[in-house]
């Protein structure tokens, strides 16, 4: 396992956006079924939620703090930095591919599949 990249602060370029706090992990259906992780898996193909945890100096329309709700795939590999307050995995999104902000955290209920 590698460690972490030991960071005091980071400012992502133009109007990237930097996020933390995807969830890959097991969900729970509002009727009590448990699913497991999803990552990797046809059945994961879903767009999820992340928390902004850092905007470029362009960046207009989201702030940091927010929750964005980001199409399936339009991130990148996860990056593991300890930035003085605990370790996290932040990754950076597509603009294009934001489809909904949030003030407060989302309830994640994206069970299955629409087909």
């Amino acid at each position: 396992m590698f460690e972490p990249h030991k960071v005091k602060s980071l400012k992502p370029l133009r109007d990237h956006i930097i996020v933390s706090n995807m969830n890959f992990l097991e969900r729970k259906s509002y009727g009590g079924i448990i699913l497991r992780g999803d990552d990797a898996k046809l059945h994961g193909i879903r767009p999820r939620w992340c928390k902004v945890y850092a905007v470029g100096p362009e960046q207009t329309e989201i702030k940091p703090g927010q929750w964005i709700y980001v199409t399936h795939g339009r991130w990148t590999r996860g990056v593991t930095i300890d930035d003085g307050n605990g370790e996290i995995t932040i990754r950076r999104v597509d603009n294009d591919d934001i489809l909904l902000v949030s003030d407060e955290e989302p309830v994640d209920d994206t069970i299955g599949d629409s087909l």
